[in-house]
């Protein structure tokens, strides 16, 4: 039996890349994102002037204050593209008994 085996080397392929995912995909995926961040600041807005014409003056300027923060935070996410991560750590370049030609 070869050193190689030995050491628990497998036959294994070896993994070369951590390919993402499709283009159009990663694309709607951030709109869908920006369009949800988007919705829930004019929800703040709104709520806000709900608040405020209702007399609850702890409420309108916390809602305000998240409608201010939320378009940098909805651009942020948004530009984000998903990167595919695998845990699997690369591996040191196969067994070292391979070798062309068959010999």
């Amino acid at each position: 039996m070869p050193a190689a085996y030995a050491a628990g080397m497998s036959d294994a392929p070896i993994r070369i890349t951590t390919a993402g995912s499709n283009p159009q995909a990663d694309l709607a995926r951030r709109q869908r994102r920006y369009i949800i961040s988007m919705t829930i600041r004019t929800l703040c807005f709104i709520g806000a002037a709900i608040a405020g014409m209702a007399g609850i003056t702890w409420l309108w300027p916390i809602l305000i204050a998240a409608a201010l923060i939320l378009p940098y935070v909805a651009v942020v996410t948004a530009n984000a593209a998903y990167t595919r991560t695998d845990d699997l750590p690369l591996t040191g370049g196969g067994r070292s008994d391979r070798q062309l030609g068959g010999q």
